[in-house]
């Protein structure tokens, strides 16, 4: 791998399934790492543990909503990239705590775009946005120029945040950049995360619970990618001469009930003896289909998803 000596990166939400993954690509890279959360002494980082990089990774106190934190954060780490992950990361939740959802994603993208502005040098900037902001894309794949139609509290953040970003990128000259990611998974998945909870949920089914796997709609189609493969496209978009926005996605959608399916196989189950639909688990606009299409990353930056939905699975329930 290719070694970039003297590079400091700071991850805002350093703790998250994304910020591991980066900050050991980033660490393996030769970069200095810093990481933050809001309450660094009371923070596990448990993902920096279980990857065996927390002695390697600087921590720092960040309160996305608070400019001034924002701010001496960044000055404290003089950072040549950061990479904002931070935010209430739930499509689900986001209906539960729409107000959290929008403070921590836009007013914490804004407070770091305007830190970066008043920096005396200049700092490159990814935002992660979401496939979400598509809302449905009734069969067609989404691209850059596809327009925003979000459907969820979610969904308005990151359509918001991306909007700002575009904003100050086109004012002020920042080199800021969205990369509009899809469905990404791995191991270091939380438990309320939908991929998490079916593996999770098959693996103690196999090992003798009698439980039932309750879950929303079945018939949603979503393209599911691996998430080691997608902190490698942020670090890409940041690296190209010109700030850009990139769709990140593997370009195959399949049903959840098609994951359910390939979950529970690995396990020697049939899933239909063990799943169940739960009205509470629907959610109020939740898009049946949301596909992208990844052409101008592979074009333009040269970055291909390996593993597709299927890989995915086997890679979370091994390494599980």
């Amino acid at each position: 791998m290719e070694l970039l000596k003297g590079k400091t990166a700071l991850i805002c939400g350093v703790a998250g399934q994304d910020g591991g993954y980066l900050a050991q690509f980033l660490l393996a890279k030769g970069y200095t790492v810093w990481g933050t959360s809001r309450d660094v002494q009371g923070a596990s980082f448990r993902n920096l543990v279980s990857l065996n990089i927390m002695e390697s990774v600087q921590t720092i106190s960040l309160v996305p909503g608070d400019f001034r934190s924002v701010f001496m954060a960044i000055r404290q780490s003089q950072p040549d990239e950061i990479y904002y992950l931070a935010g209430q990361s739930s499509v689900g939740l986001s209906f539960e705590q729409p107000a959290e959802t929008i403070q921590s994603t836009v007013v914490g993208v804004l407070n770091v775009l305007e830190a970066c502005r008043l920096m005396d040098y200049p700092i490159r900037f990814y935002h992660a946005g979401s496939s979400e902001c598509f809302g449905d894309t009734h069969g067609q794949l989404a691209n850059e120029e596809t327009p925003f139609k979000p459907s969820s509290p979610y969904a308005v953040a990151k359509a918001s945040a991306h909007w700002l970003l575009d904003n100050y990128r086109n004012a002020y000259g920042i080199h800021a950049c969205t990369g509009i990611l899809f469905n990404h998974e791995s191991p270091l998945r939380p438990a309320r995360f939908v991929t998490q909870k079916i593996i999770s949920t098959a693996r103690r089914i196999a090992q003798g619970s009698a439980e039932k796997l309750q879950l929303g709609r079945l018939d949603i189609q979503r393209d599911w990618g691996w998430a080691p493969e997608y902190v490698d496209a942020m670090w890409r978009i940041l690296q190209h001469g010109t700030a850009q926005d990139y769709v990140i996605a593997t370009g195959v959608t399949h049903s959840l009930e098609e994951f359910v399916s390939v979950a529970f196989k690995y396990f020697g189950l049939d899933w239909r003896e063990h799943v169940e639909q739960a009205s509470h688990l629907l959610r109020p606009t939740d898009p049946l289909l949301i596909a992208g299409d990844p052409s101008k990353a592979e074009r333009v930056l040269g970055w291909k998803a390996h593993k597709l939905m299927p890989d995915v699975v086997a890679a979370m329930v091994l390494g599980g």
